[in-house]
């Protein structure tokens, strides 16, 4: 195999059509973002707290007309009280599912910690307390071949019965093509041609700015979001957002805090600041992501192994997946994304059971936020067909020093 910076070089002589595109829909992004802060005449007193209940906090409120306008929504909820993406997504779910509602997966079964919230998945005391569990009725659309939608069974699946139907963008840990935004789009034309009452509702974690429109702006009519993947920007430390029409954000609010207090209440422990910049810094930093995955799905091609998606392909989140074919090679990439990461890299990442995932699965990730991943991580069930899910970059360089290290690996290997 040719030297490692040899390869890279090579890569990026064929990519400059490719991080031209990226670098538009940065900038267009970055300008919206900008728009949505003068529009909502961001202040340094926007930034301060207050204490307690948390109640007429103007800069809570500054923030969430700021999330709301940029992914034009009419109603939007920014909080730290979010524990991760799959809580923010719950809350969605419980908010606005009562019991005798149809809920319906478009893409074959979703994320496997959605799985224990749903009830499809997870031990008898986790599905006590599921969305199942609570009377609510739930079906999936299984894919074709298990990659692509199945819009004929889809049209026939949604009836006046359906009241929500879920759009999960990213692939997750399966083989499957992640939703473009042109894919929502037809999925809620369909949607709403059979029943207009039905709730789309897309779970919008690694998509933010990776595209220039997003789910609301073609037919969904609710989406959510972690803040330690692309909204936060790398530096907000937690929290979640939920974006969309009113009177789904307004439940949402009550089933995160309790009905009567919504989105009125909670106090934001000075962290204002941090998801003001966060946001500011997303379109940038999401561009810098996305170049190091196309940089990876390049490269691996250009050496013999398999990649979703293909570095020519249009993105539509941030992951990259790459087919290793055996665990050794999957386990050792992990393992060099990990050696290279700032924070952590003595430390070496073993596969292990983890809450949520029915296999072993190694992570690494050696990132200034746990477990964010807009950061640099790669991780993987240990499963056939023994797929890395790389994510994330703040930089551009670091995506590209992390390959330049296993390229050297598999040199010697």
């Amino acid at each position: 195999m040719k030297n490692s910076t040899e390869i890279i070089k090579q890569a990026e002589k064929c990519l400059h059509e490719q991080f031209e595109y990226i670098d538009d829909i940065r900038d267009f992004n970055q300008e919206k973002v900008l728009q949505a802060f003068i529009d909502n005449k961001v202040a340094p007193e926007h930034f301060y707290t207050v204490s307690g209940y948390g109640h007429d906090d103007l800069g809570r409120e500054v923030l969430d007309r700021v999330f709301a306008q940029t992914f034009k929504a009419e109603k939007a909820l920014v909080r730290i009280h979010f524990a991760s993406g799959t809580h923010t997504l719950a809350c969605v779910l419980f908010g606005n599912l009562k019991y005798g509602d149809k809920l319906l997966s478009v893409a074959g079964e979703p994320y496997d910690t959605m799985r224990e919230v749903i009830g499809t998945a997870g031990d008898e005391e986790t599905k006590r307390s599921s969305l199942i569990n609570g009377g609510v009725l739930y079906d999936e659309v299984p894919l074709i071949n298990n990659t692509d939608i199945d819009f004929e069974t889809l049209k026939n699946k949604v009836d006046e019965k359906t009241t929500m139907v879920l759009i999960q963008r990213s692939k997750g840990y399966s083989t499957r093509k992640s939703l473009s935004i042109e894919t929502i789009e037809k999925i809620c034309k369909i949607v709403k041609g059979k029943n207009p009452q039905c709730i789309c509702f897309v779970d919008n974690c690694y998509g933010e700015f990776v595209d220039k429109r997003e789910p609301l702006e073609v037919g969904a009519d609710i989406m959510a979001g972690s803040l330690i993947k692309n909204a936060g920007g790398g530096i907000v430390e937690a929290g979640g957002y939920v974006a969309g029409k009113s009177i789904y954000v307004e439940r949402t609010a009550n089933r995160l805090t309790a009905p009567g207090i919504g989105a009125e209440g909670g106090a934001m422990f000075n962290q204002h600041r941090l998801i003001f910049q966060g946001l500011f810094m997303a379109p940038s930093v999401v561009a810098d992501a996305v170049k190091g995955a196309v940089l990876a799905a390049k490269i691996f091609e250009d050496i013999g192994y398999d990649t979703s998606p293909k570095y020519n392909e249009k993105r539509t989140d941030i992951i990259q997946n790459i087919i290793f074919g055996n665990a050794d090679r999957l386990e050792e990439f992990c393992r060099t994304i990990q050696s290279l990461s700032p924070v952590n890299g003595y430390v070496t990442p073993v596969p292990e059971y983890i809450p949520g995932y029915e296999d072993k699965v190694i992570m690494a990730g050696g990132t200034f936020i746990e477990g964010s991943t807009i950061e640099l991580s790669a991780d993987g069930p240990l499963r056939e067909p023994f797929v890395a899910y790389m994510q994330g970059g703040l930089t551009y360089s670091h995506v590209k020093i992390a390959l330049r290290k296993f390229l050297d690996k598999l040199n010697r290997m």
